[in-house]
């Protein structure tokens, strides 16, 4: 296993990490079958912000007695309310929460206090500068939390976060869908590894969050790095050829500031699938050479959450339903945890006016306001 450094924490990370979300799923054996092939195979940072009781007692057993071989993410705000997950910033009920977290995961802190969840400017401008930062300063005072992170996947709460001076890393979502720009005629061009000045086809927005990042000190570990699945298979995936775990790993560990990528596993072979990145050779890890042979026809109707669809005059991040709808898709019932995601949203899929200037500005010919409307019908 390699290590990276996170950013100017301290920290050196596995640039394979464990995002415990899926262990929701899982009874105590199992989730102690996960983690110890975690362990085993040189994984020293998880990620922990799921509020269910019993997936944090379960991890908390599975990592009891090596404690300090762990760098846990545990999160601030994510909140355990009549039997479901709620995001929250009432101090109160994100006190207990926390305190809940660190008692059934067997520790007196975390080396990685995540504001969780700040997908929108506003917001972070609320949060930072009240009493909620106060009260992860003091977490961090007290010993509680060693650093402070940030959850977000949107790319300017993002920047703001990384220029803050106080937020010491981030988790954010990278994948190729949610960073490329559309196809041109010579799709070669978007791939290249170095961003330098010219950022090729990664959304310009995005490649200059990855460049603050790296130049500011700030460790980026990632979510979202599969996009659920739906990169694995040409019928889901919106370049319409499929990837490996192996690709999607080393596109998202080329991208600067990136220490660590936070893969979900149900099962050991998850880990495994994960870990044989590790030992990969150049040619399993090339995405570019596989992504510049997809069929022209793949990106037309595919939304790439590019964000070129904005202004929405209702104000509608399109790109973020779209995101959280796709997601959905992939799951035989919405999770409660991509439901509260965009039932957090200020605007969503059933505040669409049909303006359809979004569809005029997508690159892709995306139906938006279909879209928009089975969002709406999906969450509902």
């Amino acid at each position: 296993m390699r290590y990276r450094e996170l950013g100017k924490t301290g920290l050196k990370v596995s640039e394979i990490g464990l995002g415990g979300e899926w262990l929701e799923r899982h009874n105590t054996e199992e989730v102690r079958a996960v983690i110890d092939r975690c362990a085993q195979a040189g994984i020293n940072i998880l990620d922990c912000w799921m509020s269910e009781p019993n997936v944090r007692s379960n991890i908390g057993a599975a990592i009891e007695g090596q404690r300090e071989r762990w760098l846990i993410q545990g999160h601030i705000g994510s909140t355990w309310q009549n039997g479901q997950y709620v995001r929250s910033r009432d101090l109160k009920e994100v006190g207990e929460a926390f305190g809940d977290l660190l008692e059934r995961m067997r520790t007196d802190y975390m080396d990685l206090g995540m504001i969780h969840f700040v997908d929108e400017k506003a917001e972070f401008a609320r949060i930072m500068g009240g009493e909620f930062l106060e009260y992860v300063r003091e977490l961090k005072a007290k010993g509680k939390i060693r650093h402070i992170g940030m959850s977000t996947h949107n790319s300017d709460v993002a920047r703001l976060a990384a220029e803050s001076g106080i937020v010491e890393m981030i988790l954010f979502s990278v994948n190729p869908a949610f960073d490329m720009l559309p196809a041109s005629e010579d799709l070669d061009e978007y791939f290249k590894e170095e961003l330098g000045e010219d950022i090729g086809g990664i959304a310009p927005e995005r490649a200059r969050l990855y460049q603050i990042c790296e130049q500011q000190g700030v460790g980026i570990t990632v979510m979202k790095g599969y996009e659920g699945g739906r990169l694995f298979r040409a019928e889901t995936s919106p370049f319409g050829v499929a990837l490996t775990p192996i690709q999607c790993l080393h596109y998202a560990l080329t991208r600067p500031a990136v220490a660590s990528v936070m893969v979900g596993c149900d099962t050991p072979e998850h880990v495994d699938a994960a870990v044989a990145y590790e030992s990969a050779t150049e040619e399993e890890k090339d995405y570019a050479s596989v992504l510049a042979h997809a069929p022209r026809h793949a990106y037309s109707g595919q939304c790439t959450y590019c964000g070129h669809c904005a202004p929405c005059p209702a104000g509608i991040d399109i790109a973020m339903v779209n995101k959280l709808y796709d997601l959905a898709r992939l799951q035989d019932t919405v999770p409660s945890t991509l439901r509260a995601h965009y039932e957090g949203l200020s605007k969503r899929g059933e505040d669409c006016v049909k303006c359809r200037g979004c569809e005029s500005r997508c690159p892709f010919g995306v139906p938006v306001t279909e879209r928009m409307e089975k969002a709406a019908g999906l969450f509902g």
